[in-house]
């Protein structure tokens, strides 16, 4: 287990690197995102998932959303990309904007009980972005133990997570401890599961049918 000062362009280059052979090896990272601290895995080996659902006390019924580095991942991951999501996505990101969608059959990963769907997104910050496009995608829930609060720092990651983690990426306090708003694309109008760090009017600029969480679907 090390935590690197990201901060720090000397232990940025070595941390990611550190970070990506953690990845690769099935071990678990902590990383910065534009909202809270990430715990990561590789989305497709399937004892890494589970060692992440292990570490955060959570059961198979709450699946890690993945996380991708460009827009460009999110077409790898179904047979066609919806509409509504195309547009969700131009407008918002990389940004604090979940979407779910159905994935691919064909793709070999598991994790969790997801039924068919995946919820994926892209953060705003160079240093997850960097990672992300070096491992892929990653399955990557905040970063803490379920039901406390989530890490705003590598630091208060490694206070909760310890010696389950291999490699902790520091970049100091999160620019927002807001969630990401979760929209689930897999119907005909998008719909608002979690309304987080992106409003609701600002989903209904781009998209006006969007359905609130609190309204009636």
């Amino acid at each position: 287990m090390r935590l690197y000062d990201c901060r720090k362009t000397s232990e940025r280059d070595t941390g990611l690197k550190a970070a990506v052979s953690a990845v690769r090896a099935g071990d678990l990272v902590v990383l910065p995102t534009d909202t809270v601290y990430g715990l990561g895995a590789d989305a497709f080996k399937s004892w890494s998932v589970e060692a992440l659902l292990r570490t955060k006390n959570r059961g198979r019924d709450m699946a890690p959303p993945v996380l991708v580095g460009s827009r460009k991942m999110l077409d790898g991951l179904t047979i066609s990309v919806p509409d509504m999501v195309q547009d969700l996505v131009a407008a918002f990101w990389p940004g604090p904007l979940t979407v779910v969608m159905d994935y691919s059959p064909t793709l070999q990963w598991d994790l969790g009980d997801t039924d068919g769907t995946v919820a994926v997104r892209m953060p705003l910050h160079p240093v997850a972005i960097e990672l992300l496009n070096e491992t892929g995608p990653m399955a990557v829930s905040s970063a803490n133990k379920t039901g406390r609060p989530p890490a705003a720092t590598a630091a208060d990651a490694k206070e909760q997570l310890g010696y389950a983690v291999s490699v902790y990426l520091e970049a100091g306090p999160s620019p927002d401890t807001a969630p990401s708003t979760i929209v689930d694309c897999t119907g005909d109008v998008p719909v608002v599961l979690r309304e987080g760090a992106l409003s609701l009017e600002r989903l209904r600029h781009v998209i006006p049918a969007t359905v609130g969480a609190r309204d009636e679907v």
